[in-house]
């Protein structure tokens, strides 16, 4: 027996009380020739041959192949071994859920327990959880984190975070009586005023979120920051949207951060359109109890053998909504599973070997850039692995467009963000980009002069 929940009158009254006409009309944000009214004219079924070459036909109209891209900005294009899709495809790691029982879900608490231990050691940390959502929600955890456990409700934002985190940092507070106030950057070196930073820090504010490197690819004077913040006894959260700056530059905890939160995709997660992505934060262990998501520990058993258990977990579904820090619900486990096993097999010396790449493909970038003199990047010193290149007096659609006819996605322009970066773009390099692959954006901008 099929079962319907409403009846014809009862969506004529719903209709009417929501002030629509016609069911079409929820639907209005989807551009004309996307959506598909009425839904006569469903293709018929194919055979599976017929299928698979209609998909490919599909597949063709694709071009991204045709394109260097040179994008970044918080999402980043790295070389992911064949073992890392291998093995995560397994059956095991793909059908668990969350491990209610840790003696049937050892391989699986195991697991996260790695990528814990692993992240706990990148980011020079005392704890990692098993995985948030992604870098943005992340950053608004961190956030809250701040607020829980300083019980103050005014927080200070460096402004040259990502400006997406900022927005979703925003969503998560906009009805918790939360306080945002920004901090500038100097334009001069892209990084915190660090004297603005003093003038706004006081008995009143409940911690500080920056990032480093900052949206500009700059690194921040990490060490400073956190003593100003902590001079005044806020909190220090700390952003890394490209998780490969940690194997490169003294970890945030080395650094006196407090929490580390961030993007972890740059670990063995391809781009795919957008996602899913990995979010990560790492903490001292004053803040366990304040953790959100899933906490893996390591005990023995009664027969003295090594078991994991899901030592911590104060989702909503767990304990009582009022004491709850989090309602993580998805699995992430499987994205922070990936991770560990890219980590796994590259090892210390991979990473680093990768990490010091990124960083000399764009100073030889940078390098090749200086000869020139309708084009300059803006903060020349404390870069990672981004640059913010000013185009001068060039009109930067005219750019973007004369650039992409030669098969290059230049990258990032900000003014997407920040209105006082009309003419500039940010550019990324990863271990990706060949000295070939380098040289030929070079040359394309130089013949644009």
């Amino acid at each position: 027996m099929r079962y319907f929940p409403l009846t014809d009158p009862e969506r004529e009254e719903m209709k009417k009380v929501i002030g629509i006409n016609d069911i079409k009309e929820l639907f209005s944000d989807i551009p004309k020739g996307k959506s598909y009214f009425p839904l006569d004219n469903i293709p018929s079924m194919l055979h599976e041959d017929e299928l698979i070459e209609k998909f490919m036909k599909y597949g063709e109209e694709n071009e991204f192949h045709k394109y260097k891209s040179f994008l970044g900005g918080g999402a980043y294009n790295h070389f992911i071994p064949e073992a890392v899709k291998s093995l995560s495809m397994k059956g095991d790691f793909l059908t668990p859920y969350t491990p209610y029982q840790p003696e049937v879900s050892q391989g699986s608490l195991q697991a996260m327990f790695e990528y814990q231990t692993m992240m706990s050691m990148l980011t020079g940390m005392d704890i990692s959880n098993s995985s948030l959502y992604d870098g943005g929600t992340a950053a608004a955890e961190g956030v809250l984190l701040m607020v829980r456990k300083s019980r103050k409700k005014k927080i200070l934002a460096a402004s040259n975070i990502h400006p997406e985190y900022l927005e979703i940092i925003n969503s998560y507070i906009q009805n918790l009586d939360i306080v945002i106030e920004l901090v500038d950057f100097d334009e001069t070196s892209g990084k915190v005023d660090l004297a603005d930073l003093r003038s706004k820090t006081g008995d009143d504010i409940g911690g500080l979120v920056f990032q480093s490197p900052n949206f500009f690819g700059v690194l921040e004077e990490t060490d400073q920051i956190t003593e100003i913040a902590h001079n005044s006894g806020s909190i220090v959260t700390q952003i890394v949207t490209e998780a490969f700056s940690l194997p490169f530059i003294s970890s945030p905890g080395s650094n006196g951060v407090d929490i580390v939160v961030g993007e972890a995709q740059s670990f063995g997660l391809p781009l795919s359109y957008g996602g899913p992505f990995l979010g990560f934060i790492s903490t001292r262990k004053e803040y366990v109890r304040q953790i959100p998501g899933r906490l893996v520990g390591e005990t023995i058993d009664t027969n003295g053998k090594r078991g994991y258990v899901l030592t911590l977990s104060t989702r909503e579904q767990h304990i009582k909504r009022e004491k709850a820090t989090s309602n993580i619900c998805s699995n992430q486990a499987w994205c922070a599973l990936r991770a560990s096993i890219y980590l796994t097999i590259l090892g210390e010396k991979g990473l680093n070997d990768i990490s010091r790449s990124n960083h000399l493909n764009t100073a030889y970038f940078v390098k090749q850039l200086s000869g020139m003199d309708h084009v300059e990047v803006k903060f020349k010193e404390d870069f990672f692995n981004e640059v913010v290149v000013d185009l001068k007096n060039i009109d930067i659609d005219q750019f973007m467009n004369k650039l992409k006819a030669k098969g290059i996605l230049p990258g990032i322009p900000l003014n997407w963000f920040f209105k006082e970066f009309k003419n500039h773009i940010l550019v990324n390099f990863t271990e990706m980009h060949k000295k070939a692959d380098i040289d030929n954006f070079v040359n394309a901008i130089g013949e644009l002069k």
